[in-house]
């Protein structure tokens, strides 16, 4: 049994009537593909070919012609494009030469020049030339003075003197580069080693001292000798490093023993100014010995001269010493007569004159 007017989709796509976009575009009857009909073919219907149409593609044409296809014209944009691309990269060569030839060297730093890994020469300030990235590469060396302050988070650095106590100590490292060659290729840590080889020097050099020294006047000399032993270590790792200066800036003790270690000081110089006390006092009584030694010596000579003479001049002035220091009375015959204090008597009447006029 046969089942008339129901049609499949071939039916409908093979739809050989008008429509709205004309014929069914078969051979016979013409659509716009057929070039027989005189309305726009079907878009849903089927080419005549059997296969639809693909969009044309602006990119690929561009690429197809640029690759030398496409008939003449195509050579022709090849060509063309291949020039570009000659010059493009003849631009991107100079470039690259030029950049990784020419080095600009300020006035303190140095470039340090390796060809092909190894080691060339050194680049003074200006503007220097080498062979190009990959052949030789330049490293830059900061030749300026560096300052290392230690402790560097500004915490407790307890240090252990000679008489086992206890400083928290701060002080700074002044350093540079002296040698650009050995500094770049013979140490790998460079800030990181000298302020190892300073904290070293330094402990190294507190132990050897007493707590006075550390904290007092021998500061200058504990400097002396951690820069000194700083230098020779580094000199022996070639480390190209120069050191300009140590200085210490505070040597106390740790907050938890202050007020202690404050009352020990204190104590401590009250003893000695009590010590140079009794030296002065010392030296005072030794030099009026001597005085009076000499003084004797003198008087001997002149009694080995003249004896009597001699002895009655110290025996007047003995008395004259020991009078002046009393009351004196003279006695005469036949009665006694006190003596008048002239020297007292003169005072009383320039006292009495002067509290005259104060009225």
């Amino acid at each position: 049994m046969t089942i008339t007017g129901r049609r499949t989709d071939a039916d409908i796509l093979r739809n050989d009537s008008k429509g709205p976009w004309g014929s069914g575009g078969n051979n016979n009857e013409g659509g716009s593909n057929g070039g027989q009909g005189g309305g726009p073919r079907n878009p849903w219907a089927f080419p005549p070919n059997g296969k639809r149409a693909r969009p044309a593609n602006p990119l690929e044409d561009l690429l197809r012609k640029a690759r030398g296809g496409g008939g003449g014209g195509g050579n022709f944009l090849g060509g063309d494009a291949r020039r570009w691309y000659l010059l493009a990269a003849a631009a991107l060569v100079a470039a690259w030469i030029i950049l990784t030839s020419v080095h600009p060297i300020a006035a303190k730093e140095r470039g340090v020049v390796t060809v092909l890994g190894r080691y060339s020469r050194t680049l003074s300030p200006g503007w220097q030339v080498t062979m190009p990235y990959p052949l030789a590469s330049v490293a830059i060396v900061d030749m300026s003075v560096r300052n290392e302050t230690f402790p560097e988070s500004g915490g407790d650095n307890l240090v252990l003197t000679q008489d086992q106590n206890i400083i928290n100590l701060s002080y700074s490292v002044n350093w540079q580069v002296a040698n650009p060659e050995d500094y770049s290729f013979q140490i790998r840590d460079q800030q990181g080693t000298v302020r190892a080889v300073a904290e070293s020097a330094m402990r190294a050099v507190i132990a050897t001292v007493p707590l006075n020294a550390a904290i007092g006047s021998g500061q200058d000399r504990i400097a002396a000798r951690v820069q000194q032993n700083m230098q020779s270590i580094l000199d022996r790792y070639h480390a190209g490093v120069r050191i300009q200066i140590v200085a210490i800036k505070a040597a106390v003790a740790p907050q938890q023993v202050d007020e202690a270690f404050k009352a020990v000081s204190a104590a401590e110089q009250k003893a000695q100014a009590q010590v140079n006390n009794a030296n002065a006092y010392a030296q005072q009584k030794i030099a009026a010995a001597q005085g009076e030694t000499a003084q004797f010596d003198k008087l001997y000579e002149q009694y080995k001269l003249a004896p009597e003479v001699t002895k009655r001049r110290l025996y007047y002035e003995t008395m004259e010493q020991v009078l002046a220091k009393s009351n004196k009375t003279i006695v005469e015959a036949p009665g006694v007569t006190p003596y008048l204090p002239l020297p007292q008597l003169k005072g009383s009447s320039e006292t009495a004159t002067k509290q005259g006029a104060a009225q």
